[in-house]
């Protein structure tokens, strides 16, 4: 690596850092809300303030979206309503119920779910030893989801972690299927026009979700009314500036590397919501994210198996 690859993959690294700590700054917004918001009028609200940034995008690259193909606007629309939408509302219903430092570290197995997808939706070759990776990141998971509990029979866990995990894996899911589906859009138009798209076309999603539950008119009643300077702040700062940052970082960094610097955002979300909301977690959930980290780390690291006739890489996964 030359002195001028280094200078950019260290820049590269230290923007990736800084984009994934302004992720802790969610919960101690996100949790209050859900105490007094139902989650699809936190996640509607959120996205009319997204829309402040995606309308205009959209309107000025709208060219860029007519070169979609009939399967690059279904990827869309799944990523539109899958992952910016009803992952959202079941990440924010995770909070609503349990502990959030504990919704926040379960998302750290959406890189598996990633590269898994990968394998099936776009026939990408697992990477070496993914299944023992796999096997240990979901030994790390249940610690971090059950902790002290985790040695008691199933049918005795408490119920509230259960389905704390079962939401916050679920949401985990559709954000890692969309950072497939996202890789395949990404062929067509650029990032920042993608994140405007997903941001807008899950407007309509939520709304309807929001008429079913019958919360749509409390989201602009009580939400908007009473909390849109915290809504607004959830929708810029942890929402989209944070994206923006990390993936202007993510272009200048190894994927390897960016594992790394990823741990900003759970090291600092656990100082952020014991000190806000006094959110802690067990030493064995402890443990249990550094396994779950570590089988991450190490996957990252491993070279990308080559296409059938085509040399192996000699370097990790970038």
């Amino acid at each position: 690596m030359t002195e001028q690859q280094l200078a950019v993959t260290r820049w590269g690294v230290f923007i990736v850092a800084l984009g994934a700590a302004l992720w802790a700054t969610d919960a101690p917004i996100r949790k209050p809300l859900a105490d007094k918001l139902p989650a699809t009028s936190i996640v509607f609200a959120e996205h009319l303030f997204l829309a402040l940034y995606g309308l205009p995008v959209l309107r000025w690259q709208r060219r860029t979206l007519q070169r979609l193909s009939s399967r690059g606007w279904l990827a869309l629309l799944v990523i539109a309503w899958g992952a910016s939408g009803l992952a959202t509302v079941l990440f924010t219903a995770a909070f609503r119920i349990g502990n959030p430092t504990t919704v926040i570290l379960l998302q750290k197995v959406q890189p598996l779910i990633a590269v898994l997808l990968a394998a099936a939706l776009l026939r990408e070759r697992l990477p070496r030893l993914y299944w023992p990776c796999f096997v240990a990141a979901l030994a790390g998971a249940y610690l971090v989801s059950f902790g002290r509990d985790a040695l008691e029979p199933l049918w005795l866990l408490p119920r509230e972690r259960i389905l704390t995990a079962l939401l916050a894996l679920s949401a985990a899911t559709l954000w890692g299927s969309a950072t497939v589906l996202g890789r395949y859009v990404l062929t067509t138009v650029p990032f920042p026009v993608l994140a405007a798209a997903r941001f807008v076309f899950a407007l309509p999603f939520l709304a309807v979700l929001a008429l079913l539950e019958g919360t749509f008119v409390r989201t602009f009643t009580v939400g908007l009314a009473q909390d849109a300077p915290r809504l607004f702040f959830l929708a810029l700062v942890p929402g989209l500036i944070a994206m923006l940052i990390y993936y202007l970082g993510l272009r200048h960094t190894r994927a390897s590397y960016a594992t790394l610097a990823e741990l900003a955002f759970p090291a600092l979300a656990i100082v952020v919501n014991w000190l806000t909301l006094g959110a802690t977690i067990d030493l064995i959930q402890l443990a249990g994210f550094v396994i779950l980290w570590m089988a991450i780390t190490a996957l990252s690291w491993i070279p990308a198996p080559a296409p059938a006739g085509e040399p192996r890489p000699a370097t990790p996964v970038t």
